[in-house]
């Protein structure tokens, strides 16, 4: 499939959950729409950063990044993820895990390649195939809450063409943790099939009630097929920052980091020394700490929707909840998160973002990564519903 300018324009459409980011700021709302974590920075890093903006660190890297963040990024994924990983051969630095699943899709796809993206997704990945010329074919999980992985679903939706399976785990938006059980199943899928597997990671160190964060590549038969993505955007609330890596195969690195060279040139060189700092330096409760506060934002978020007359779905994992609307007035999911917006001035996302059909049409997704006297603000006027 040959795409024409036009094609592409027409592929990029505002996502939802821009469009209600603008909606929030017209009422001068509080956005629980976008994923925009505003917690604070630790210090480390906003120190690192600022350190390495003097010093000089202004200019261009390495395509793959500087060998300290590679190197940080590389003792990382060995202790936490359990893979091998060399500096020099599994690993690329980019602009955020946007960027580093762009360049991966750009590099490993061909125009028609199909690629499985279960529902419901993140909105940016199907775009992202899309652009790169493949066909996005989106089988759904199980009901919610539990979003079962469903096998014979996925086994369905394999054809010729089909290249690629993309899951996120955390996921955004539905909270998901992949299990062991799911997670062999699907290794047998791609291993049957000779599928690749790209995993955004991205929420990986918040995952809640005792369940563990297994990434895909570190079980057997995964490791030469699978593209690891994740970043620092959400763990050290740096999204603007956009510092994010692949963890890939050696024969994958070049071509990966070619057009990542490409398309985004370089991770901002400052921003590379203060996250490699921050992996470094901070310690294991750092991370155990930021998961506990969020759980603690998450149960927030659960008791304000069952005040207000919402069913919201427990989230095992990430910092969004999915919350059942059927009885706040709209036809559309888009019409009762914009009735939501005027009436308690909370901005949600439709969850029909998340499904190729009408699934979310009933659903909407909150994001409670705000600081506790924003969230505690937005909490009280969610109750004002009261459906």
């Amino acid at each position: 499939m040959k795409l024409t300018g036009s094609e592409r324009s027409q592929i990029m459409t505002h996502s939802d959950i821009r469009a209600m980011t603008i909606e929030c700021t017209k009422v001068n709302g509080i956005n629980l729409a976008q994923g925009v974590c505003d917690l604070d920075i630790p210090p480390l890093v906003v120190n690192e950063a600022k350190k390495a903006i003097d010093e000089g660190w202004n200019t261009y890297t390495r395509f793959d990044g500087l060998p300290v963040l590679r190197e940080a990024i590389a003792k990382k994924v060995r202790a936490y993820n359990r893979l091998e990983a060399d500096v020099e051969k599994n690993i690329i630095c980019s602009e955020g895990t946007t960027g580093a699943m762009f360049a991966t899709c750009m590099a490993l796809l061909n125009p028609g390649d199909e690629v499985i993206v279960p529902a419901p997704y993140y909105q940016y990945h199907v775009f992202t195939v899309q652009m790169c010329g493949g066909k996005p074919v989106t089988p759904k999980l199980g009901p919610p809450p539990a979003w079962k992985f469903d096998a014979d679903a996925i086994q369905e939706s394999i054809t010729k063409k089909t290249k690629a399976i993309i899951i996120n785990t955390p996921s955004n938006p539905s909270g998901k943790v992949y299990s062991l059980a799911e997670l062999k199943a699907l290794r047998d899928i791609c291993v049957d099939n000779d599928l690749f597997c790209f995993t955004d990671e991205i929420y990986e160190y918040f995952v809640y009630d005792g369940l563990k964060h297994v990434s895909p590549a570190s079980l057997e038969g995964m490791a030469e097929r699978t593209m690891t993505i994740s970043g620092y955007s959400k763990s050290f609330s740096i999204t603007g920052w956009r510092v994010g890596y692949v963890h890939c195969h050696e024969k994958w690195k070049n071509t990966i980091g070619y057009v990542n060279d490409l398309i985004n040139v370089c991770t901002p060189t400052p921003f590379q020394i203060a996250v490699a700092k921050g992996i470094e330096q901070l310690p294991e409760s750092y991370y155990s700490g930021i998961c506990d506060e969020y759980a603690g934002k998450r149960k927030m978020m659960l008791d304000a929707c069952k005040d207000a007359g919402l069913h919201a779905y427990k989230p095992e994992g990430s910092y969004y909840v999915l919350a059942d609307v059927s009885m706040v007035p709209g036809k559309t999911a888009k019409d009762k998160a914009m009735h939501i917006l005027k009436k308690t001035g909370v901005g949600a996302v439709p969850a029909t973002a998340f499904f190729p059909d009408s699934s979310g049409d009933a659903m909407v997704r909150f994001c409670f990564a705000k600081r506790d006297p924003v969230l505690k603000e937005a909490c009280e006027r969610l109750r004002k519903l009261n459906v």
